[in-house]
């Protein structure tokens, strides 16, 4: 490879040589293409050796076009596909224009952007779900026209197969409620209220709300790189060709199949939180299993297990439809699709505490 260079002969009737590679490795030091003072002509020639692709026509067709703007008449003497290729690029490449450069303009305008995004998203959001509303309401009145195979299949992605980590990080937050809690109510003699602890936390609020978070990190990701790459690939657009609903295809068996296993994925956490519980208890704190067992229908009835229960299916609409809009909002280049993956595990999981809040403000009301 030979490095790139110019040649100038003469000033006000000037003549330039190109020679070496004028190549994206050649033009590693890019020689000085300045048309001498005073220059009204200018013949360009180019060596035996010469070559050139983009990179390189990029560079030259920059410098002809501020010949050209200071009045110097141009004399191109290049071999053919050298000019078929500057034509390209001053057609194509040049003529686009400068890319506007964001100007900062302090926190009251970065706060600002930022509520105009939340707003946005926040209106993208309702109008998901007045979609939900309106297009799966009449579906589960003829639930024939549900495609039931896709839920399933869904049921299986974002329940059986979540069941694991499910159950193992429940298992050791009960575990860690136990020990935080069993150090302090140990010190009064009151070993025994553990289960109180454990039991109510869990059933409550901890269940149903680390399910949500897991679930919202691992399917409602899913969703959203699933809908994003398929947004890239333009198999969305092809659906809508072919006069087919993207929604009822793709978002409506999500929403069904999370909705389904939410709740039970909600009782796993339940069970494997309150075994957590029981084995600290039962280890470090010396009560009996039988007596945590015994106690635990004491400390909490059917109505406990139901408010946390009733949570889930609001969570999984949640998480389903976030994850669902981010990826059918892909803009751009593959780097949108994590982009979105990204905003939606964070979207889900914010909006997952906010109405977790909402429904212990709401029982807290309703004397629940």
């Amino acid at each position: 490879m030979t490095p790139a260079d110019a040649l100038w002969r003469g000033s006000q009737h000037a003549e330039l040589t190109l020679r070496g590679d004028w190549t994206v490795h050649g033009l590693a030091q890019p020689p000085a293409l300045d048309a001498p003072e005073g220059c009204e002509r200018l013949q360009l020639r180019a060596d035996a050796d010469w070559s050139l692709d983009s990179a390189g026509a990029c560079r030259l067709a920059a410098a002809l076009r501020d010949w050209r703007a200071r009045g110097v008449e141009l004399q191109l003497e290049l071999p053919q596909p050298a000019r078929a290729l500057l034509e390209l690029v001053e057609q194509r490449a040049l003529a686009l224009p400068p890319a506007a450069r964001a100007e900062h303009t302090g926190v009251l305008g970065d706060i600002g952007r930022g509520s105009c995004a939340a707003l946005d998203a926040a209106t993208a959001f309702l109008g998901m779900l007045g979609e939900l509303a309106w297009r799966g309401a009449p579906q589960l009145l003829r639930p024939q026209r549900i495609r039931w195979r896709e839920v399933i299949a869904e049921i299986e992605a974002a329940g059986l197969r979540a069941m694991g980590i499910v159950a193992l990080l429940s298992f050791l937050i009960g575990m860690v409620m136990a020990y935080q809690g069993g150090a302090t109510l140990a010190t009064y003699g009151a070993n025994i209220l553990i289960v109180n602890l454990v039991a109510i936390i869990t059933l409550r609020e901890m269940g149903p709300l680390l399910c949500a978070i897991l679930v919202a990190g691992r399917t409602g990701s899913s969703y959203a790189a699933q809908l994003g790459t398929m947004r890239m690939t333009e198999e969305i657009d092809a659906l809508r060709a072919l006069a087919l609903s993207p929604f009822d295809l793709l978002v409506l068996p999500k929403v069904i199949a999370l909705v389904v296993a939410m709740p039970l994925l909600s009782l796993l956490a339940d069970a494997m939180g309150l075994l957590g519980g029981a084995l600290v208890a039962a280890v470090g704190y010396g009560v009996p299993w039988h007596a945590y067992v015994s106690r635990i229908p004491q400390v909490v009835g059917v109505q406990t297990l139901l408010l946390g229960l009733l949570k889930a299916p609001v969570f999984a609409v949640v998480i389903a439809l976030v994850g669902c809009l981010q990826g059918l909002r892909v803009r751009g280049g593959t780097a949108a699709v994590g982009r979105a993956t990204t905003a939606s595990v964070v979207q889900a999981i914010f909006l997952v505490i906010v109405f977790d809040a909402a429904f212990s403000v709401l029982y807290n009301m309703l004397g629940l």
